[in-house]
């Protein structure tokens, strides 16, 4: 990736959210990270740097909640005007912080590079991004400042990529720059087996494959967003999550190495090389922001399932798990699905509308579950890890509802109650726990 590049140098992204930019005292923490990055390290490889910020905590909020009083039916348009106003705050303010530690910077806002963008306002997506002229300032020695979220339309107009955008904007950037490396410096230190609050001896991964993140991402780890790790995939960009709340004497982060995340074949490097142990399973992941539905005595019919399921894709409304009971005699079956929480009341209210048309006797509706999902790469070569999961559970008296699997991935439905003894359990039962 280095071509073109002076030897002894790399190229690297950094991305920093929103509480590490959370007022003056802790921009100037992140502007000593960025300078610590930017200097050659103990093996005397000098870094190329760009940084992608967010707004400050709590500021994109602040804004939202301006533009709903300003207008309760606001424009999405001059939506994006108002909400993509916080990262250009914090960009601009990195640079200057940058500047007077004696490093030359300077801001990039996304209609400048630019970065386009499709499809809707306030949910847009990267297009491209043509960054032939920050490159350059790049390779002259110059530290670039993006603010994240941020796009521009083909009709010239700003847009904003939804939440969780700034991730999605720092591999993009890394893509576009040709970057070694996207480093994103987040509240934790790396991607751990589990959730460390929950689980005292949850080890930090030294690696995770793309199609691991993935799926954890997806079944409710919060360490990245999902469509980074997708996009980030998908152009080849190597990640490394780290924590911002680093010491004022900052190292570079070739010096303090999180969790990196690659693609197969590095993974593979990385076991070969001793740097790794292949593990079967790689972590325990769950999510409470899930809700069950069930319909009971659906027409066990063709074209049934699909009469459930159109209105709620139209209504936007991601379904997880289903499962279709065995029909009755009488020709019925029960539908049993997941949707997210927060969309629980708008699917029941679909769905009650065209009960008729459905043609099901009731539904039930429960918001007091969890799912709990095991991930891990070498379940395509081994036998036996979702029977270990139903085992480890059934022994300790925890009742499955519904089950989910994929190549990688085995989730379960259990009561919300018994979350945390779940993940404890499973952590176990797979041989992840820290060794004292």
């Amino acid at each position: 990736m280095s071509q073109g590049r002076p030897e002894g140098t790399q190229r690297i992204v950094m991305k920093f959210g929103g509480t590490s930019m959370a007022g003056t005292e802790r921009i100037r923490r992140v502007a000593n990270i960025v300078r610590a990055q930017a200097a050659p390290n103990a093996d005397g490889v000098s870094s190329e740097v760009a940084v992608v910020v967010s707004a400050m905590a709590g500021e994109t909020d602040r804004l939202i909640n301006f533009c709903r009083e300003a207008n309760a039916l606001y424009d999405p348009a001059e939506y994006d005007v108002v909400v993509a106003s916080g990262e250009q705050v914090t960009s601009g303010l990195l640079a200057m912080t940058l500047q007077s530690l004696g490093c030359k910077a300077r801001s990039w806002l996304g209609w400048q590079m630019p970065v386009k963008t499709i499809e809707a306002h306030s949910k847009a997506r990267i297009e491209s991004i043509d960054a032939p002229d920050m490159s350059e300032s790049m390779t002259n020695g110059e530290i670039a400042v993006v603010p994240g979220f941020q796009g521009i339309s083909d009709d010239g107009r700003i847009t904003t990529l939804g939440r969780g955008g700034s991730d999605t904007s720092a591999v993009a950037v890394a893509a576009a720059v040709k970057a070694d490396r996207c480093d994103i410096y987040t509240d934790v230190d790396g991607v751990y087996t589990t959730d460390p609050r929950i689980v005292a001896k949850a080890r930090k991964l030294k690696a995770v494959t793309y199609e691991e993140m993935l799926e954890l991402a997806s079944v409710g780890a919060k360490v990245l967003q999902t469509r980074s790790v997708g996009l980030a995939m998908k152009e080849g960009v190597r990640i490394q999550v780290l924590s911002s709340f680093v010491g004022d004497d900052a190292v570079s982060a070739d010096e303090l190495p999180g969790t990196l995340i690659v693609s197969d074949e590095e993974m593979d490097e990385l076991v070969e090389n001793g740097d790794m142990e292949r593990q079967l399973v790689t972590g325990i992941a769950h999510d409470k922001n899930e809700a069950k539905i069930i319909l009971t005595r659906v027409p066990d019919k063709p074209g049934a399932v699909a009469d459930i399921f159109t209105p709620l894709a139209d209504a936007s409304i991601n379904v997880d798990m289903i499962i279709q009971n065995v029909g009755r005699d009488k020709g019925e079956t029960d539908v049993t699905f997941t949707v997210p929480q927060a969309d629980l009341a708008r699917a029941q209210a679909l769905l009650e509308d065209r009960m008729d048309a459905i043609g099901f006797n009731r539904i039930i509706t429960d918001s007091h579950i969890a799912k709990i999902s095991v991930v891990g790469v070498g379940m395509k070569s081994h036998a036996g890890v979702a029977s270990t999961m139903f085992r480890a559970l059934s022994d300790r008296g925890i009742n499955i509802q519904a089950i989910s699997t994929s190549e990688i991935k085995v989730s379960v439905l259990i009561d919300e109650d018994e979350t945390e003894l779940a993940v404890r359990i499973l952590h176990t039962a797979y041989g992840l726990d820290a060794v004292d």
